[in-house]
């Protein structure tokens, strides 16, 4: 059913034109330039976190690991080429997306994506090809979930192998994960003896259910990024991270009478369901092609889904299968959460591929009024070698404490970061691990950020060696 001109702009007068608050995180209002502004360690910093707003400014770590504010401590929980699995080898390294869930016996488990591309040569610690959970030999990515035992003692164990390039992915709302390739090379290119480009599910509470990996194609084949789950609706919302046209933002929607659980999914066809992507408009009716044409917060969007002709991209990506004017894309189509009842989504930045410039947006999207609205827009960073500034953010997840925590991978220094309703942004942790030289430092990108089933423990990654860190502290609800 097509979104009419009248419908949205009903829609648009019902929300106020679209700076509605919403449940516990809003409407993140701000101007450009405002999140990329914040000076962590200055005494702004912490006359803020008097009046209610973040935890102060960030305290060196003498470690040379992770900048925290005062009164917060991290834990290790996995080191690439230092911990290692059940089975003896060492943890995987690049690690990337991932989710907590409630384990057994009060366990916490964790699946953990490993951002590995091309052959397994390439890498000195792949994930291992564990027998019967391989879906291409030569792939070096894939899934270890993590458990964390209350006494603190941690175990991990591989749960998919021979996928490339796992990014993000997204929990479910029955207990798995899944898990997305962002590379769509097919067999025979770089190695590959089989098609990427897919999604898999994995269970992190039942190994038995991870056994022979199969690709859910009906979400199609492309770069994948993030997915999560409508869990009223039944639609699974997808992202892209490609360029040459810009990626796209999909929806899929389950076939009539389909029923949600682990392992279901295995059961559908490739076919099953339809998958679409975009097509949105202003409220004057106007087509929009690009997201980074919005340069105000509170720039609501209608939508419309357009049908993907062959979403397994047998001779053509799917991004390519859309004339011009058929679907709106975006520039780096990152990380994604559900919560408020619709899916936040984040476009990492903008430059030249792109109608407009900036240095990050996070988009709402409301399945109910069928409106993307932009919340969170950053201005693009003029120096990212500066402390201080928050620019390229990817993974995003919502916290109990009433914000957003997103995390950087911009260019130069690499924070956690959180946003309130007001659009008022706060440091939560800086990486200070220079992979780099004294000469020329460089710190890897966060990724994974996510809280604990019980909030009290907020999660992330250093992509690069690929350390897993639990961070602990006194949370508290963050102001507006």
């Amino acid at each position: 059913m097509s979104l009419t001109r009248r419908d949205f702009a009903r829609t648009s007068a019902i929300t106020g034109a679209g700076v509605a608050l919403a449940g516990s995180v809003g409407a993140l209002a701000t101007a450009p330039n405002a999140l990329a502004s914040y000076d962590t360690d200055s005494a702004q910093g912490a006359a803020d976190a008097r009046h209610g707003v973040g935890y102060g400014p960030l305290v060196p770590d003498p470690e040379g690991i992770l900048a925290l504010p005062a009164g917060f401590t991290y834990r290790i929980i996995t080191h690439s080429g230092k911990t290692k699995l059940e089975s003896g080898e060492f943890t995987p390294s690049n690690h990337d997306g991932t989710a907590t869930f409630d384990g057994p016996r009060g366990t916490t488990l964790l699946v953990n994506n490993h951002e590995l591309k091309g052959p397994r040569a390439n890498w000195k610690y792949p994930v291992p090809l564990t027998e019967g959970l391989v879906y291409d030999p030569a792939a070096a990515g894939g899934c270890t979930v993590v458990e964390i035992r209350p006494d603190g003692r941690v175990a991990e164990w591989v749960g998919i192998a021979g996928t490339s390039t796992n990014c993000a992915g997204g929990s479910t709302p029955w207990g798995t994960w899944l898990t997305c390739e962002e590379n769509s090379d097919k067999a025979g290119v770089n190695g590959m003896t089989k098609d990427h480009g897919y999604v898999f599910e994995v269970d992190p509470c039942d190994r038995r259910a991870n056994r022979g990996p199969k690709p859910l194609k009906f979400f199609g084949r492309y770069d994948h990024e993030a997915v999560v789950i409508d869990p009223r609706r039944g639609h699974a919302y997808l992202t892209e991270d490609a360029a040459g046209p810009n990626g796209l933002f999909y929806r899929w929607t389950p076939p009539k009478g389909f029923a949600y659980g682990p392992g279901k999914f295995r059961e559908l066809a490739d076919d099953a369901g339809v998958l679409q992507a975009p097509k949105c408009f202003d409220s004057g009716g106007k087509f929009v092609d690009d997201l980074s044409r919005a340069t105000k917060i509170g720039t609501v969007y209608g939508v419309d889904w357009v049908d993907v002709p062959d979403r397994d991209a047998r001779t053509t990506p799917v991004r390519k299968q859309f004339a011009a004017d058929e679907v709106t894309r975006a520039r780096k189509l990152e990380g994604m959460w559900w919560g408020d009842g619709g899916a936040y989504i984040v476009s990492s930045y903008a430059r030249e591929e792109s109608p407009g410039r900036h240095d990050g947006q996070v988009w709402f999207y409301d399945p109910k009024r069928r409106t993307l609205t932009l919340k969170v827009l950053l201005g693009v960073n003029p120096d990212p070698s500066k402390d201080g500034a928050f620019d390229g953010p990817d993974n995003i997840t919502v916290s109990p404490y009433g914000a957003i925590v997103l995390a950087e991978d911009g260019e130069g220094v690499s924070h956690l970061f959180g946003a309130t309703e007001s659009g008022r942004t706060y440091p939560i942790a800086r990486n200070d691990l220079n992979v780099g030289t004294e000469e020329e430092p460089e710190y890897s990108e966060f990724a994974g950020v996510t809280f604990s089933p019980d909030g009290k423990t907020l999660y992330a990654n250093i992509q690069d060696p690929g350390i897993l860190l639990a961070i602990t502290g006194p949370w508290k609800r963050q102001k507006r």
